[in-house]
């Protein structure tokens, strides 16, 4: 049997709770039955649907027990409110490990892929902790400490938001050691009257909760630069700083991306100045992005006390996220394609980095892309699309499919030749895009994951499924 995360002692304790049925001990923590494990305790928290409907499931499939706020069948401790019973088991998980540096992540773009970059390098370095998927919010950075090993030497959690005050709780509620924002652009600007100037405020939150002494890793390059540092600078934060520009303590000279190289996908090499010194190495990532985004790694991981051979090992073998830029082989009958899956998520940051990536690379045929909306951009929305028409041009772009009704206006601002297909959704556009690839070709699938980008993926994917079988 595997180690014990909780007693039942343990989780009466620290959620002030009371425990009905016999004592347990939990493997684990989890909050949806179709991923639970035999041992997990399990939080039944409110939502679309109550948690506690779930109950009498969750102890079927083998939970230890669970947390509720009503009787239930089976073990269980018994609490007010769930969300906040929750809350204090996490900070129980993290008041009972203090020998744990940790680390939070939040941003504009790259959030979760330099959260897991991160990780690959604190892994390497020791019993290491952090989220998984994109656990990021006000259930999931709870829910991230409530499982950290009591035994964990090092963690780093992803820290989002879609407004203002969000970040700040759940940044106290991990307490870090050193904090980064990645980048700030114009997400979630519908959300915030202020527009950018919100979203970059809402970012400078994560370093309310750090640590004394703690570290601040900002990205010099970025338009918000000095407000972050000032946010930093009140909490007597330690600024670390990466970017282009020659005062940066991770200093970005080059980066030379090599696509189709390595496994299914590409890699490129990095060439940057670290503390004045020079470093040049490899990562499995081609996106131009990723040159900053390794800086920005690099920073973080030293900050959590990793050797920067651990680091650089780290960044040379992660590989792109499923939907953030993973590559793939699709065979045709007469030959195959590449499909660049990016279908996660989109901004105007990130369209314009993957555009001008696509554009840089050498193909045998077509470069195409198929495009949906990119959302909580607010009124700007329309021009926001229609903007991506210029950058397009620039990469040289063969073919631009679109869905949704933000993407139209990029439709509408497209010359014929270079108009694919435009349909109102994602399934609707699938079937043009799946029609139109052909061997040589790179395809590259982008949009916001509420307009369902990754339905045209999944499409293009199948083609290699039933390529397989036919052959």
């Amino acid at each position: 049997m595997a180690e014990p995360l909780w007693t039942s002692d343990e989780i009466v304790a620290a959620t002030r709770g009371k425990l009905a049925g016999k004592p347990f001990m939990a493997t684990g923590v989890s909050i949806d039955t179709r991923t639970l494990q035999p041992g997990d305790l399990f939080v039944a928290l409110g939502g679309v649907r109550d948690g506690h409907e779930f109950i009498e499931e969750a102890m079927a499939k083998g939970a230890a027990g669970a947390l509720a706020s009503r009787q239930v069948f089976g073990s269980a401790v018994m609490v007010d409110d769930v969300l906040k019973a929750l809350e204090r088991l996490g900070a129980a998980a993290r008041d009972g490990a203090p020998q744990v540096r940790r680390g939070a992540v939040t941003g504009s773009v790259g959030k979760t892929s330099v959260t897991q970059a991160i990780m690959a390098g604190l892994t390497l370095a020791g019993r290491a902790h952090s989220s998984v998927k994109s656990y990021n919010n006000h259930i999931g950075v709870p829910l991230t400490l409530a499982r950290m090993p009591r035994d964990t030497e090092r963690a780093v959690f992803e820290i989002g938001m879609n407004h203002a005050d969000e970040i700040r709780p759940l940044t106290r509620m991990v307490r870090p050691h050193v904090a980064v924002v990645t980048t700030v652009g114009p997400v979630h600007v519908e959300n915030f009257p202020d527009g950018e100037t919100g979203v970059a405020k809402a970012k400078a939150e994560v370093f309310a909760g750090l640590e004394v002494g703690g570290v601040a890793v900002l990205n010099a390059d970025d338009r918000w630069f000095d407000l972050l540092k000032d946010e930093a600078l009140k909490v007597g934060a330690a600024v670390r700083t990466f970017g282009h520009g020659e005062r940066c303590d991770a200093r970005l000279i080059d980066f030379q991306g090599a696509p189709g190289l390595g496994k299914e996908g590409g890699h490129a090499v990095v060439q940057a100045r670290f503390h004045g010194k020079g470093l040049d190495f490899p990562i499995l990532q081609t996106g131009f992005h990723w040159g900053l985004n390794s800086m920005a790694v690099l920073l973080m991981l030293e900050a959590l006390e990793v050797d920067l051979g651990d680091s650089l090992a780290a960044l040379g073998s992660f590989e792109p996220l499923e939907g953030r830029g993973a590559e793939r082989t699709i065979r045709l009958p007469k030959g195959a394609f590449t499909l660049i899956d990016e279908s996660y998520n989109a901004n105007p940051i990130s369209m314009a980095s993957a555009i001008a990536t696509l554009g840089a690379r050498a193909t045998r045929g077509r470069k195409i892309v198929a495009f949906t909306d990119m959302l909580e951009l607010g009124e700007e929305a329309p021009g926001y699309h229609a903007a991506l028409a210029e950058p397009l041009a620039a990469a040289k772009v063969d073919l631009v499919f679109c869905a949704g009704p933000l993407m139209k206006s990029l439709w509408d601002a497209l010359p014929p030749t270079r108009r694919g297909g435009y349909a109102e959704t994602a399934a609707d556009l699938a079937p043009q895009v799946v029609r139109t690839a052909e061997p040589g070709d790179v395809v590259m699938v982008k949009g916001s994951n509420g307009s369902k980008a990754g339905a045209v993926a999944a499409a293009l994917a199948a083609l290699d499924a039933r390529s397989a079988e036919a052959g």
